[in-house]
């Protein structure tokens, strides 16, 4: 941390924000294998808050390392600056009153806790895509899985690099044997629930 850097308290605050918008900011940080249905579910979920009205964004894991995070590659360490600046990404978007949907692999517990911790509590909604290796490798269109498995891509998350499977996650869907629709529900209903959008939120068209 530089000692002549300080942070800018802005008079258009978080809180307001979120009046303004009529729902809560937080970040919905969709965690699974390659083939889980991240990214699928995680677009499902955005349509369906969009259509209420709510302020998201989905920060896709191929996108930002097309931009944000193209001098990364896919060692531990990289992984890691990778979910860090993904992470102050998240941040900086529920300051500014939206809703930061992430779907990354994002392997690693410690990772994963680094964004949770980084947060206040309540604003970081984990979201495990539960889906067997078996099932992610039969959806592979690109053939990455085989590729994987044949030696010619190294440090690939579920064959020849680990997958920690969340501890504590808020909510775990059956990606694996559920349609997209179903754990889109389960997700909002949760979102309901807690109290991070109102169920009477009237739908419109932005």
């Amino acid at each position: 941390m530089h000692s002549n850097i300080l942070w800018h308290h802005a008079t258009v605050t978080r809180q307001r924000r979120e009046l303004q918008n009529g729902h809560k900011s937080f970040i919905l940080w969709f965690t699974g294998l390659s083939g889980a249905g991240k990214s699928t579910l995680a677009h499902c979920v955005e349509e369906a808050l969009f259509v209420r009205g709510c302020r998201t964004y989905v920060f896709d894991g191929d996108n930002v390392r097309h931009g944000l995070c193209v001098d990364l590659g896919f060692s531990d360490a990289n992984r890691a600056e990778n979910i860090r600046r993904i992470g102050e990404m998240s941040k900086l978007f529920i300051d500014a009153g939206g809703i930061a949907l992430t779907a990354f692999i994002s392997p690693f517990r410690i990772d994963r806790e680094m964004v949770r911790t980084s947060v206040n509590p309540g604003d970081f909604i984990e979201i495990f895509c539960h889906a067997p290796l078996s099932v992610c490798e039969q959806r592979d269109v690109k053939g990455l899985h085989m590729k994987a498995r044949r030696g010619e891509i190294s440090d690939f998350t579920g064959i020849s690099s680990p997958y920690e499977i969340p501890d504590k996650a808020e909510i775990v869907v059956m990606t694996g044997e559920q349609g997209v629709e179903e754990c889109a529900g389960q997700i909002i209903e949760y979102l309901e629930r807690s109290g991070k959008i109102s169920p009477n939120h009237p739908e419109r068209r932005n």
